[in-house]
């Protein structure tokens, strides 16, 4: 595995594959990789002949309250799981790499961020959107892969690359569970015992809002108090959101029909989790 750290090698090399017919498969990511992580450099090894891997925390996407330099890292540990998963070029730039001079252009984010998590992170996908757009233009990928546990960034990204024509396929990668439903996050760890042993049942209610979809419920309201009430009847965890959107436009739905995501976030203690189920009705 080649680590590069200077935007013009990245570029060079990449265009020397490209024009050498290699296709190209890219994992952009914050680092502090987890089996999500892995899941999706896996996904990319099976249908690439690179694949290319970076790690940026982008300062951009940090609210006034959300401390940058407290972001967890771990390089050395990133770096050895992306050799295990096959990875041939690691891009780890420096901020004053990306970020030279006061940007003179501004990306800002219209559309599919007032609802979900996005609407408590004003700001937040303009900075996912500017530096993704440097990262394309950077790393050149045939292909690029996300996870769908954040279904909201997924649509953000794939609404970037429709609205600008950039000639990459979005890669959406099904969100990694435990063997007992609970999506997996760096933050389960934070889970008391009892609590870990509630986190399924979040899971539990998603698949019951599928369940009385695909049951000829059309009323959105109805599948979200049916959420609600299960959650709260069952766990210790407050109930940040239960939504239910058309996918991926994140537009309210005044009957269930189509593409749809019901998404959630559950507060415990130490750990605030977030899961969804998207399906076609």
């Amino acid at each position: 595995m080649q680590i590069i750290h200077s935007i013009q090698e990245m570029q060079g090399l990449v265009l020397s594959l490209r024009s050498e017919g290699k296709q190209i498969g890219f994992v952009p990511t914050m680092g502090f990789l987890h089996e999500g992580h892995v899941t999706l450099l896996k996904a990319a090894r099976e249908e690439n002949d690179v694949v290319l891997l970076s790690i940026f925390v982008n300062p951009l996407q940090f609210g006034p309250n959300e401390d940058f330099d407290r972001y967890p890292r771990d390089i050395e540990r990133d770096e050895q799981l992306a050799r295990e998963a096959g990875v041939d070029y690691l891009f780890y730039p420096t901020v004053q790499e990306m970020y030279p001079n006061p940007l003179t252009t501004k990306i800002t984010v219209v559309d599919r961020t007032d609802v979900l998590c996005g609407k408590k992170r004003p700001g937040h996908f303009d900075g996912v959107a500017t530096v993704l757009l440097k990262l394309f233009n950077i790393t050149i990928p045939h292909k690029a892969y996300f996870g769908m546990k954040d279904a909201q960034q997924v649509a953000v990204v794939q609404g970037l690359v429709e609205d600008y024509n950039i000639p990459v396929a979005i890669v959406p990668v099904d969100t990694v569970r435990e063997a007992d439903g609970l999506a997996k996050s760096s933050r389960n760890v934070y889970l008391s015992g009892e609590e870990r042993k509630q986190a399924p049942l979040l899971y539990k209610a998603l698949q019951l809002a599928k369940e009385a979809i695909e049951s000829g419920e059309r009323e959105a309201s109805t599948v979200v108090n049916t959420v609600k009430g299960y959650i709260e009847s069952n766990t210790a965890g407050e109930v940040d959101y239960v939504e239910l959107y058309a996918y991926p436009s994140l537009q309210p739905l005044r009957e269930i029909e189509g593409t749809v995501i019901i998404a959630l976030a559950v507060k415990f203690s130490k750990a605030r989790l977030i899961d969804n189920l998207i399906f076609t009705v």
